[in-house]
């Protein structure tokens, strides 16, 4: 009986800990959206908790037209969208190999300490910029993916995945007269989709709240993923593309509601997608952070 208090007790006490983190990340997004829904007025006076006063939409009616907030939006989904495939094939093909014993691959411990030490040991920003500028990739949306083409993190997860799969499974396959490749795309992934959910959530969102590469090494500003964008504009304060317009309509608005409306707009599509994935993400991570 005891026992079973204290097991309660633990319940409530952890439930009430969780709901208080889960405050804490969700509140901070309403009161941005509060704000961003509130009048210029308002919220200037700092008096918006978390909910909208004097409601007002012009802040998202200016964003809305706006063609450096769609065009850096546009190249943020098309970074997701290549940078996301590229991560995760990678990351499987690469993973598939080392997940083999010795006597099956025997430079599997080579590559493994190699993709390793990467994660330890980085070239630099000056190496890194001189090899991108050399490659012709400067101002082009493969200088935000290429870099970070192979995910090392994304590859162990994977990797440790893999070695949890029945050995059996493949055997089969290869009796049958299936060579890698296809035990690989036909056995491994399917069964491994949770794992691969998980990397493809973590490359998703890397890539999307990724801001300093495209400062880096983008010169037009008409690149900027969205990311760089908002550093642009909420961080240096900088209004230097507004036509002259924007700048009239930017002068009835509130620089605080402009600033939360284009937060919100762009954390919204990652919020979006994270309750599609989140159902594979623990147990992704579960199983793949178990050595077999």
């Amino acid at each position: 009986m005891r026992i079973k208090k204290k097991l309660d007790w633990f319940i409530v006490i952890n439930n009430i800990f969780l709901l208080l983190v889960a405050a804490a990340c969700v509140l901070p997004m309403i009161h941005i959206l509060a704000i961003s829904l509130s009048s210029s007025a308002i919220a200037s006076t700092g008096t918006v908790t978390f909910w909208p006063k004097e409601f007002s939409l012009i802040s998202y009616e200016f964003v809305a037209q706006r063609k450096a907030f769609w065009d850096s939006m546009l190249v943020s989904l098309q970074r997701i969208a290549l940078g996301g495939a590229i991560n995760v094939l990678l990351a499987t093909t690469i993973a598939y190999p080392l997940s083999k014993e010795k006597k099956d691959f025997s430079f599997r411990a080579f590559y493994a300490w190699t993709f390793f030490i990467t994660m330890i040991f980085g070239a630099g920003l000056i190496p890194t910029y001189m090899l991108v500028k050399e490659l012709g990739l400067i101002d082009t949306v493969w200088a935000l993916i290429l870099p970070g083409a192979v995910p090392v993190f994304s590859v162990i997860v994977l990797l440790n995945f893999f070695r949890l799969t029945p050995k059996e499974l493949s055997e089969s396959a290869f009796i049958d007269g299936a060579g890698h490749w296809r035990t690989l795309w036909s056995i491994y992934v399917p069964v491994s989709m949770p794992a691969i959910a998980t990397i493809l959530l973590f490359s998703l969102v890397g890539h999307w709240n990724s801001w300093f590469d495209g400062l880096i090494y983008m010169n037009n500003p008409s690149n900027y993923p969205l990311q760089s964008y908002m550093q642009t504009v909420v961080v240096q304060k900088s209004f230097t593309t507004l036509t002259p317009e924007e700048a009239k309509v930017m002068a009835k608005i509130s620089d605080k509601t402009l600033k939360s409306a284009q937060i919100f707009l762009g954390a919204l599509p990652i919020i979006c997608a994270y309750p599609f994935l989140q159902k594979y993400f623990v147990k992704g991570m579960v199983l793949g952070s178990v050595k077999g």
